[in-house]
């Protein structure tokens, strides 16, 4: 789209985002698009969020942006400061270390949970989750097409344990998850290794035991925290001291494994 310079010269200038059209829900398109533009890392990290910038860009009226920014703060996709306004959040190690140790805890009951309710309309979900997943694989699509099946996995299994108060807490994690996933996951083997968590979680809740689903689940989290957290050593050596994960003591361990 066209720009304009200070001295009123027209300019073309390349932005992140895509024109919204009025049929569209304002609001809600407004959100999908800045956080897609945030996943895809056109807006990256600590990329200021001015509304009036990208009501601009997206050719609508500022208060619809203003909605969405403040939705993407809630989402913990970004951050507002006094004096700079609302930024793309950046990914600190530490609150990521943080949040996944409530996310080992909260998908470890989910699958217990959902292993209770199990049946065979479920199970054949869950079992094409992971067969397109299989498929975006060997036909190496891109990292997004994985981590939405990814996050998709999780998701069915939330809705199978059926309890909303646990699906309502994941579901405000997601933001940050995504964002940390989509900034940090690299490594080539890295969907490799989420897929067969999945299909271990998927066996285990198949037996028909509670405990042992939510075992593997946590199990699956602590491997995919500490991934996450070397990978942003990698990036940046922040000297943070990891704690050993409460899902590798007392003898089991899958941190090691693919």
């Amino acid at each position: 789209m066209k720009g304009e310079n200070p001295a009123g010269t027209k300019i073309e200038a390349a932005q992140p985002l895509t024109e919204i059209t009025r049929s569209d829900l304002i609001a809600d398109r407004a959100y999908e698009e800045i956080r897609e533009a945030i996943f895809a890392n056109r807006l990256p990290p600590g990329a200021p969020l001015s509304v009036p910038e990208l009501a601009r860009q997206l050719a609508i009226s500022r208060s619809p942006v203003r909605e969405a920014v403040q939705r993407l703060v809630h989402d913990g996709l970004a951050v507002t400061s006094p004096y700079k306004g609302a930024m793309v959040a950046r990914v600190d190690v530490e609150d990521l270390y943080r949040l996944y140790e409530v996310r080992e805890l909260l998908e470890g009951l989910a699958a217990r949970l959902a292993t209770e309710r199990l049946d065979k309309t479920a199970l054949a979900e869950l079992e094409e989750i992971l067969n397109q997943h299989r498929k975006v694989l060997e036909d190496r699509e891109d990292l997004a097409a994985h981590i939405d099946l990814d996050m998709r996995f999780h998701r069915q299994i939330r809705e199978i344990a059926g309890n909303p108060h646990l699906a309502a807490v994941l579901d405000g994690l997601q933001g940050k998850i995504q964002l940390a996933m989509r900034s940090l996951w690299r490594s080539d083997d890295a969907p490799f290794n989420a897929l067969r968590d999945h299909e271990k979680i998927l066996a285990a809740m198949s037996s028909g035991d509670p405990a042992d689903a939510e075992v593997v689940a946590r199990a699956h989290i602590a491997r995919v925290r500490e991934t996450l957290v070397e990978a942003h050593q990698g990036k940046k050596d922040t000297g943070a001291t990891k704690p050993q994960s409460s899902a590798t003591q007392g003898g089991y361990d899958e941190t090691k494994n693919g």
